[in-house]
């Protein structure tokens, strides 16, 4: 799983809110995989939102979770 923590809502490094992104490889179909585990994995980083981003290229699955 590739992750990333991005700062949203902001022009400037370090601002704005913190929220982690997981883009594409969540499971071997590049669909989004189960929703338990992304809790889990929400959990895990303690950020206000965890994203989780699959499919392309024009399609894409999207599902975002609280801790």
């Amino acid at each position: 799983m590739r992750a990333f923590v991005v700062d949203a809502f902001t022009d400037r490094a370090f601002a704005g809110n913190p929220a982690a992104v997981s883009l594409g490889t969540v499971s071997s179909s590049d669909r989004l995989g189960d929703a338990a585990w992304m809790q889990l994995v929400a959990a895990e980083f303690n950020l206000s939102e965890t994203a989780f981003l699959a499919g392309g290229p024009g399609v894409y699955d999207l599902r975002w979770f609280t801790p």
